[in-house]
């Protein structure tokens, strides 16, 4: 499996990726998750729609905290047809307690806590700390990324407006 030695940074401490880096154009691996009920559920589920994915290290963080909730209301914006999932090694029962305490109702968020095949697949596993990189890929309708956004230094929030234009500009 590639790594990519460096690839992050946590408060200018540098760590590797590992998996291939999916790049726009290529077909969105399909991997299985957890949703909040313990129900696994692939990417493939949400064929149809666009799909926003916003990998985060953990939802019990300053940053992966603000980033959910800013795309929890971005989402109450858009059309139906776009759906927005944060992905994380966090168990479940976590992502569901918090979604529960912050009130986030419109983003689905899954967890990658069992094989870490999302993390792997996308590109986005951090070796020596086995959390994801903060990272959002945009999948179209017939299941294909069209736009990739990894952020650099972990502790910095993705460029919402950019993620927000591609997804919209998908709608038509």
């Amino acid at each position: 499996m590639a790594e990519r030695k460096g690839a992050v940074t946590l408060r200018g401490n540098a760590f590797t990726l590992v998996g291939n880096e999916i790049k726009a154009g290529e077909k969105a691996p399909d991997v299985e998750l957890l949703d909040n009920d313990l129900k696994p559920t692939q990417i493939s589920d949400f064929k149809g729609k666009v799909v926003v994915i916003s990998a985060v290290p953990s939802l019990d963080t300053p940053t992966c905290d603000m980033e959910t909730r800013r795309f929890n209301t971005e989402a109450a914006k858009l059309s139906e047809d776009v759906v927005i999932l944060t992905v994380s090694t966090d168990l479940p029962f976590a992502q569901k307690r918090w979604c529960g305490a912050a009130g986030v109702d419109k983003v689905k968020t899954l967890s990658d806590h069992r094989e870490a095949g999302f993390g792997q697949a996308y590109g986005v596993l951090i070796k020596e700390l086995r959390l994801l990189a903060r990272s959002i890929f945009i999948v179209d309708k017939n299941g294909v990324v069209q736009y990739v956004q990894h952020v650099k230094e972990l502790s910095q929030e993705p460029d919402y407006s950019a993620v927000i234009a591609a997804a919209k500009k998908l709608l038509g």
